[in-house]
């Protein structure tokens, strides 16, 4: 890959205007800074507690807003919106859907229609997922990273048959004379992007994946170490190690001044993503994460369950300085050097969150959108 390159995540909340209101607004950013790509993501509910979710922390946005567990269903609105850009050529792409809750043949229908759709532009995100998208609506939760292997090999082997009845045994999503006769475009399939994290995910990675996407990972040097096991097990799996792009799935929380962005910071609503992060991450600062110190973080995090007494007693826990570890932050020159040291890690590919939109101060989450363009269209000079 040549240069670096970003792109535009969106969680697909509902608004109050219109469900494809804050996606189009989102793409729309996409398309005027340069983006290589917009990514939405694919849950059934937030990762953000919905006792926090309220005017108190949230502020004008919540009248916007006013329910953040109602998410939109991802590979109907990436239809909807290539259907309304067709002469943008933005990518589009998941990140990251759960290799378990969906059936692989189902995602890989569905990837394979958008990638006809748009021409060669669609990308798959692939993931276990969460806890919270699966055990509360009857899907096994057990063993995630086995059904992740497993998911990913059967869309390979999907797409692989060229038509031809498929048959593979497998414990979780077992192939009997399966059919999949959809064409890839102009002999292309989508290219697949994992969010994985633990050395075995890092090996799939590497075995099958076109891009790696991590989220959870927080500082520089674990990310040079994941990319470098990465490419390790492409090597190994008789793969070019450098054909893997080398990605991160990161929040930007920005502001006017270095006083703003400590303020958006300290609010409780951003707050409330720390408790995504793990256990380890805590320990790092001298904090026990609330949720145990073994807490894995975001892939079993149930924010449905933590009520606004408990919520509010977890954020208070958190140090300023995990705050500072787990997403880009600053002026837009704060940014880009912090974006920088990652690049010389490594990282090659930024997916970013507008985590400044969190600002319970409605009058400086706008007046972020300024910084946040002058550091979109400066990621690609780096």
């Amino acid at each position: 890959m040549n240069g670096f390159r970003f792109g535009i995540l969106d969680g697909l909340v509902n608004s109050r205007i219109s469900p494809s209101a804050l996606p189009r607004a989102n793409l729309l950013t996409a398309t005027a800074t340069g983006a290589d790509s917009f990514w939405v993501g694919d849950h059934l509910n937030s990762l953000v507690p919905r006792s926090l979710a309220t005017p108190q922390h949230l502020g004008i946005g919540a009248k916007l807003v006013p329910k953040v567990d109602a998410i939109l269903e991802p590979w109907t609105m990436l239809g909807h919106l290539a259907a309304r850009n067709r002469f943008r050529r933005l990518r589009l792409g998941v990140c990251v859907t759960d290799a378990g809750r969906r059936n692989p043949a189902v995602t890989a229908q569905a990837a394979a229609t958008l990638h006809l759709l748009t021409r060669g532009r669609a990308m798959l995100g692939l993931g276990v997922g969460e806890r919270e998208g699966n055990e509360p609506y009857g899907v096994e939760w057990s063993k995630p990273v086995a059904r992740f292997e497993e998911g990913i090999a059967t869309i390979r082997a999907l797409w692989d048959s060229g038509g031809e009845p498929v048959s593979r045994e497998s414990p979780y999503f077992p192939l009997r004379d399966a059919v999949f006769d959809l064409p890839p475009y102009r002999g292309k399939w989508p290219e697949i992007w994992v969010a994985g994290h633990g050395p075995r995910m890092l090996r799939a990675t590497g075995r099958h994946a076109d891009a790696w996407v991590p989220f959870v990972v927080v500082r520089p040097g674990d990310y040079a170490h994941g990319i470098e096991a990465v490419r390790t097990a492409a090597s190994d799996a008789g793969r070019d190690p450098m054909s893997i792009v080398p990605a991160l799935n990161r929040a930007v929380v920005t502001g006017r001044t270095r006083d703003d962005v400590d303020e958006a910071l300290d609010s409780v609503l951003l707050k409330a993503s720390a408790l995504a992060a793990p256990a380890q991450a805590w320990a790092r600062h001298g904090v026990v994460h609330p949720l145990g110190a073994d807490f894995s973080g975001v892939q079993d995090l149930v924010p449905q369950l933590i009520d606004h007494e408990t919520a509010l007693a977890y954020t208070a826990k958190v140090p300023a300085s995990l705050m500072k570890e787990i997403c880009f932050n600053g002026t837009a020159d704060e940014v880009i050097d912090q974006v920088a040291e990652w690049r010389d890690c490594g990282l090659r590919y930024l997916m970013v969150i507008n985590g400044s939109q969190l600002n319970p101060s409605l009058r400086k989450g706008l007046a972020a959108s300024l910084p946040l363009g002058q550091v979109l269209r400066r990621l690609k000079k780096l």
